[in-house]
């Protein structure tokens, strides 16, 4: 999807307000004309696999924002039974994404929110996720933002399938 910068607000094709600036591994917006990385296309339908694996390499590569944006396709094309799920994993990206940025209170709440969702999800996975595994990553996390360790994204990344 592309996007045009004219007068006050980008757009995108339908007329739909979109910011195109160029965005880092973390989402943070640059500069107009700065390199950035690339950017998620939105509103893919994956199967929950495909978007597990997506999310996965994406988080791995120190790109939890995009990841969120993965989770959030998901949570808004996949089934309303799912969507609680999905939005959850978008939440503890986005925690994760916060807590590598410094802002420890928002990341440690997110992270929080996030696990709570997950933690109350009483299905069976999508994707084969290890809902409890990311649970308690993403509470360890949270409790070690809120003691002040610096993050680094992709260092911290959780697993979203077990390693069995």
């Amino acid at each position: 999807m592309s996007t045009s910068h004219s007068g006050d607000r980008d757009r995108d094709e339908a007329g739909r307000a979109r910011n195109a600036r160029p965005r880092d591994g973390l989402g943070r917006p640059l500069p107009y004309g700065s390199p950035g990385v690339e950017r998620q296309p939105e509103g893919v339908v994956r199967t929950p696999a495909r978007t597990v694996d997506e999310a996965q390499a994406l988080l791995d590569a120190g790109r939890p924002f995009h990841a969120h944006e993965v989770f959030e396709d998901a949570w808004k094309a996949g089934p309303d039974s799912e969507r609680a799920l999905w939005r959850a994993l978008a939440q503890t990206a986005v925690g994760l994404t916060h807590a590598a940025r410094g802002n420890a209170r928002g990341g440690a709440r997110l992270l929080r929110r996030g696990a709570d969702g997950l933690a109350a999800w009483t299905g069976e996975a999508p994707g084969e996720l290890d809902t409890e595994g990311i649970v308690r990553w993403a509470r360890a996390l949270a409790a070690r933002v809120d003691q002040g360790a610096p993050v680094s994204a992709a260092a911290s990344a959780p697993r979203l399938r077990s390693a069995l």
